[in-house]
């Protein structure tokens, strides 16, 4: 006999598996370990390696909730628990408004540029206690406002579960009955999901603008704010992508990541990469033909001059065409250059070649392999933002011991955490069926 599905949901509370949890354990074991010995050692590297991956993980998992959110705005039927899955990464901001705190420890580290002598003409917007406030309260309204978010959005799938009694008992205490609760839950999400995206776009282009741009304080992008939130969202669409793949045979969710799924998921990761593209470009573009050097340092300091007008007024590109390509590759060889060009290939070439048929799109071990490709791209990315700002003659300044250790750490911590939302908590919902 066939079952019917319904238009509710239902939690689907289970345990964490012990390989996954020991794992998580030992990573968040090695981070505490690295940054514990980083900061006895080199507190200078632990620190910044601490801020890239805050940053990261952080922006990550807002940016699961926008992804939610955006569901929630635009009325989508066909995500279904994709848009669990999504919304789950939101269970690290939280963590993401205590991580500040933390950070902040090492501001002397982070901020060296400018923090005992910042440019004349910032001085009134680069001090720590603005930075600090502002920022503090950006986090901590994005937090109460995913709480509150993925509170209302679970609250329906708990019909029944108010037996279990503890938080079980709480997140259902006021029950109005099954069709009322969907209602109110789907009313108020509507509300929250705006509020959610703006705040994000706003507060998080100031969170670009204050702990990475200004790390290079003489220089400035209007655009890098929008472009940092995107990397942001474009890393949850691809974390949501994988996680569906990883998904795709667990209990209660059989036969529902489907291929239609993956292929809408897919199109969403090969079209963001390019708008990811588009931002990336529309301020480079800029900032070549101005060619003014209080723009073109940053650039500079990554790419290399090679893609740049040198100050003999030559383009590199167009010397390369001519045949000069003994100076081109030279230049290739300039700090964080080829690992800029390697990030670019992540998290906009592989995505884009790959996915750019519907098979690949459907095929479970092609798109999570995509997706893992531009999750890592992205981390890269973030390294190559905040390292050449602080250590700009060693490209390879975000590895090492310290480094790696740290960002395994919270590789562990952010799991963890999602485990515990999705299996534990109020939870993973699965199509309720009759």
């Amino acid at each position: 006999m066939s079952t019917a599905v319904v238009t509710a949901e239902q939690a689907n509370p289970r345990v964490i598996p012990r390989a996954w949890l020991g794992a998580c354990l030992a990573l968040v074991a090695i981070g505490v370990a690295a940054f514990a010995g980083g900061i006895a050692t080199d507190p200078a590297t632990a620190w910044r390696a601490f801020h890239v991956n805050y940053l990261y993980f952080g922006a990550l998992a807002q940016g699961g909730v926008v992804v939610a959110c955006a569901f929630v705005i635009i009325g989508a039927k066909w995500p279904g628990p994709v848009r669990r899955i999504a919304e789950g990464l939101g269970a690290w901001a939280p963590l993401t408004f205590v991580l500040f705190l933390v950070d902040f420890l090492g501001r002397e580290y982070i901020y060296t540029n400018w923090i005992n002598g910042p440019p004349p003409a910032k001085a009134v917007y680069l001090n720590p206690a603005r930075l600090f406030w502002m920022d503090l309260v950006i986090l901590g309204v994005l937090a109460v406002l995913t709480m509150a978010f993925l509170y209302n959005s679970v609250r329906p799938t708990l019909a029944g579960m108010s037996s279990r009694g503890g938080m079980f008992a709480r997140w259902t205490s006021g029950w109005r009955g099954d069709a009322e609760e969907i209602e109110i839950s789907a009313a108020r999400c509507r509300k929250l999901a705006p509020i959610i995206c703006l705040v994000y776009a706003l507060g998080w282009t100031f969170i670009a603008f204050d702990q990475v741009m200004s790390l290079t304080p003489t220089w400035y992008s209007n655009l890098f704010g929008a472009y940092f939130c995107w990397g942001g969202f474009l890393s949850a669409v691809a974390a949501t992508a994988m996680l569906m793949v990883l998904h795709r045979n667990s209990p209660g969710l059989e036969g529902e990541i489907t291929k239609a799924r993956m292929h809408d998921i897919g199109k969403m990761l090969f079209a963001f990469s390019i708008f990811w593209m588009y931002l990336f470009f529309s301020q480079y573009l800029v900032i070549w033909y101005a060619n003014l050097p209080e723009e073109t340092q940053f650039f500079e300091a990554r790419l290399g001059s090679q893609f740049l007008v040198d100050k003999s007024g030559i383009n590199m590109l167009e010397l390369a065409r001519t045949w000069e390509l003994g100076l081109f590759w030279e230049r290739l060889r300039e700090p964080y250059v080829k690992v800029t060009l390697f990030v670019w290939a992540c998290c906009w070439v592989v995505p884009f070649w790959v996915l750019l048929g519907q098979r690949p799109k459907k095929t479970p071990a092609i798109l999570g392999s995509v997706a893992a490709v531009v999750l890592f791209g992205f981390w890269l990315e973030r390294n190559i933002l905040v390292w050449p700002s602080l250590v700009p003659k060693d490209s390879l300044s975000f590895l090492g011991v310290v480094q790696v250790g740290i960002a395994a750490g919270f590789l562990g911590a952010f799991v963890l955490v999602y485990l515990l939302y999705t299996r534990t908590f109020p939870s993973l919902a699965v199509p309720r069926r009759a």
